[in-house]
């Protein structure tokens, strides 16, 4: 699953990257939660909860099927 999170975040970075943000895996729960830190521009942008959710969310939950929800934690 490690493999698949990690895939997963190396798809999403350049992304980010492009916009002056990052990415930062913080856990991923046992009932499937993963929870994220957005990073330099991505962290104070008000399109940053619309990011998560058509961005990462859909990657991660596309690339890890164990994955079943993502979260973004300060």
């Amino acid at each position: 699953m490690q493999k698949e999170l990690d895939a997963a975040l190396a798809v999403i970075r350049p992304v980010l990257q492009r916009d002056g943000g990052n990415i930062e895996l913080v856990e991923f729960s046992g009932d499937g939660v993963v929870r994220v830190r957005l990073q330099g521009h991505c962290k104070g942008c008000p399109h940053s909860q619309e990011t998560l959710r058509s961005i990462v969310e859909r990657t991660i939950l596309k690339m890890v099927p164990e994955a079943r929800r993502v979260e973004a934690v300060e």
